[in-house]
Order: C-alpha cells, then sequence, then structure tokens
C-alpha cells in the first residue's frame, strides 16, 4: 500500500493535517545518518500525544505519490485549521503539490528532517517555501513537533480574539 492516513481526530475545535511525502514510509532504516532511527510511526505517535496536550485533532496521512497527496491537500482545505507537510523529494521537483498549497487557505509549516541548506546543491532550492507560512528544517523529528506547537499555538490565540 501505497499511503496510509492515521486521524487521531476528536473533540477538540481545531484539526491540524500532517502530510508526508516519498520515502518518509521507510524511516528508521532509510538513511539513518541523515534521517534518524525513529520510524514514520514513531513520529505520528509522538504528534498524537503533542496534539492531545495542545488539544488539537490531527490527521496524518503518507504517500508516495504526487497525485494522492494533492487530493488529500484538497480534501482537506477545508476541513482543517493548517498544514505540515515535509514534501521530501518533491521539495524540489513539484510544481503541482506547490500549486495545491496556493489553493490551502490556512497556516502551512513545511518541514524537513534534515537540514536541506546543509545537504546536495540540488536539495536546497524548495518550490514550496515561497507559498507556506514557514519552513523548519534540520531538527529530526522535532521538525515536526516544533511545527504543531506553533501551528497549535496560533490557533489558540486566533480563538482568544488576538
Amino acid at each position: 500500500m501505497s499511503n496510509t492516513t492515521t486521524a487521531h481526530v476528536g473533540k477538540h475545535d481545531h484539526t491540524i493535517l500532517v502530510v508526508h511525502g516519498p520515502n518518509l514510509n521507510m524511516l528508521g532504516t532509510r538513511e539513518p545518518d541523515v534521517y534518524g532511527t525513529q520510524t514514520l510511526d514513531d513520529i505520528n505517535r509522538m504528534l498524537a500525544k503533542v496534539a492531545e496536550r495542545r488539544e488539537v485533532n490531527l490527521v496524518t496521512y503518507q504517500s508516495n505519490i504526487e497525485g494522492d497527496i494533492i487530493t488529500v491537500i484538497q480534501q482537506y482545505a477545508s476541513k482543517s485549521d493548517g498544514l505540515i507537510i515535509n514534501p521530501a523529494g518533491y521539495t524540489h521537483t513539484s510544481v503541482a503539490i506547490r500549486d495545491a498549497l496556493v489553493l490551502y487557505p490556512e497556516p502551512i509549516v513545511e518541514v524537513h528532517l534534515s537540514n536541506i541548506y546543509n545537504r546536495e546543491d540540488f536539495r536546497k532550492d524548495s518550490l514550496m517555501s515561497p507559498v507556506t507560512t514557514g519552513t523548519i528544517s534540520g531538527f529530526g523529528a522535532d521538525s515536526y513537533r516544533l511545527a504543531l506547537m506553533w501551528l497549535a499555538h496560533i490557533l489558540e490565540h486566533d480563538d482568544q480574539g488576538h
């Protein structure tokens, strides 16, 4: 199976979508010196705990297929309040995913496990960064955690009328 969706949707007012791009299903065994030893399931479990503490609902999705990633972004554009995306290899190549992000109305955080600016030259250019709210790169699995905490903070802040 090329993609997975895990919903940790509960009683909270806000939902955050997390999209994991190609090859991230191989975390833990794929280049652990670059991407770490945590698996995608480990990251999703950590995110679920953070989401519960921050009182937001969480939907996680992984696909190796560009069109499927676009479809889930489109489907959740009206059903979620924020997006965390690790486009992985598509970061540097996918105008189509970039265009889907342009249509997403809520805050978007691009994340990367490794520091893409400290790697091969072709990895230093992100087609996504210009259309996202921000980018967090180079902190391993904590890149996701930091993105989720920031989005939860922004959503809470907006609820308070500030």
